[in-house]
């Protein structure tokens, strides 16, 4: 996996949330069709830019992201 990759990864994660308003990792997996590592390289990629607002659900077992206003 490369920087490109990577970069057009975060582009598929930041299209499926930009389409809702905010969503689980198993629905950000499921919606990009991205492997593990991809996706959290993809995350990765969107929380450094400051694109990305993570947290963690009622009971802490799933993360629920959201994009940045």
């Amino acid at each position: 996996m490369n920087i490109d990759t990577i970069g057009y990864n975060a582009g598929l994660v930041w299209n499926a949330l930009n389409d809702a308003e905010a969503m689980g990792l198993k629905q950000v997996k499921k919606a990009t069709k991205l492997k593990d590592k991809e996706l959290y390289a993809a995350i990765g990629w969107l929380a450094r830019e400051g694109k990305l607002l993570i947290a963690e659900n009622e009971d802490e077992k799933d993360l629920i992201l959201s994009l940045a206003q």
